[in-house]
């Protein structure tokens, strides 16, 4: 009878929540990066597993420790780029680690501006209209995959949104909505192709962060109007692409969070509330949702630029 065997065919370890800020100054005016950074490692071979053999682990607090050492002697001038030195470090410095991968989210600060609407030297506040990630995967003998992403952008608009002429069969129960409220919480995760000279990780992250609102909200004064979010999240990822050319591919996710209209025929003794009043009342309803997913590659449209 033949025995049975088993093989390890993936593994990796590393350390996660490791929270830093670093602060650098130029004369008076003082710079700030907070982020929440996590390192995974594979290793050639599989021996602290298989037999207790721990000679070749580089410690998960050592990998912690690494962390503010290298953001004190090379600084972190992007999430990307940090992320970058550090998985270089691990690959360099370890012969046998065969894998690092570096994941970080940034938490958003933006500088306090004074009475004369200058921006302060020193002083900041927490905005939290949405959270950067980052993330480096450099495998031994390879060039990195640089990733960066959106999270928790929550958007709103009253108007300027339709739903109509979907499937009708005998299970919908859904009207068709001419115009609706559209509320979503955007997640995005592109890739970069190229890393080069003229690829700056902040401008691009901006640039990102700012093709998603221009779709979704368009012009202040009228708007833009979209016909579905899939549209919607189709466009945005195109505005994206043609923006920036070191984009390879981008992923979105844009869940509907709902806001259906409180009825209020239930209380026919209360005059007036078949009318306008002073606006119309909806209910938050955030589960279930619809969840509306896609990814866009390079290739399937020309950039403009």
């Amino acid at each position: 009878m033949a025995k049975e065997s088993f093989k390890i065919i993936e593994s990796a370890y590393g350390k996660a929540g490791v929270k830093i800020l670093h602060v650098s100054q130029q004369g008076s005016v003082h710079t700030i990066r907070e982020l929440e950074v996590e390192t995974s490692l594979t290793l050639n071979n599989h021996k602290d597993y298989e037999r207790g053999d721990n000679s070749d682990i580089i410690a998960t607090d050592t990998q912690k420790n690494t962390v503010y050492i290298l953001a004190k002697q090379y600084g972190i001038s992007s999430p990307e780029e940090f992320g970058l030195i550090l998985a270089n470090h691990f690959i360099s410095k370890y012969p046998w680690v065969v894998k690092a991968k570096v994941t970080l989210s940034a938490h958003p600060w933006q500088r306090v501006s004074d009475t004369a609407g200058r921006p302060h030297n020193h002083a900041f506040v927490s905005t939290p209209l949405s959270v950067r990630v980052a993330s480096v995967l450099l495998i031994r003998g390879q060039m990195p995959v640089v990733s960066a992403g959106i999270r928790n952008l929550r958007v709103l608009k009253t108007t300027q949104s339709a739903f109509v002429n979907f499937v009708s069969d005998e299970y919908r129960s859904l009207p068709d909505f001419k115009d609706r409220l559209f509320s979503t919480i955007v997640t995005a995760d592109w890739t970069y192709g190229k890393i080069n000279q003229e690829l700056d990780f902040d401008s691009a992250f901006s640039t990102a962060h700012a093709s998603v609102l221009e779709v979704f909200a368009g012009p202040a004064d009228k708007g833009i109007f979209s016909p579905s979010v899939q549209n919607s999240q189709f466009l945005t990822q195109k505005m994206i692409l043609e923006k920036i050319p070191q984009v390879e591919q981008i992923s979105i996710s844009m869940p509907n969070v709902h806001y259906f209209g409180f009825d209020l025929s239930k209380f026919p003794r209360i005059p007036g509330l078949e009318g306008k009043c002073s606006g119309d009342v909806y209910l938050p309803v955030d589960k279930p949702s619809g969840q509306i997913t896609s990814t866009l590659a390079r290739g399937m449209i020309t950039s403009k630029l």
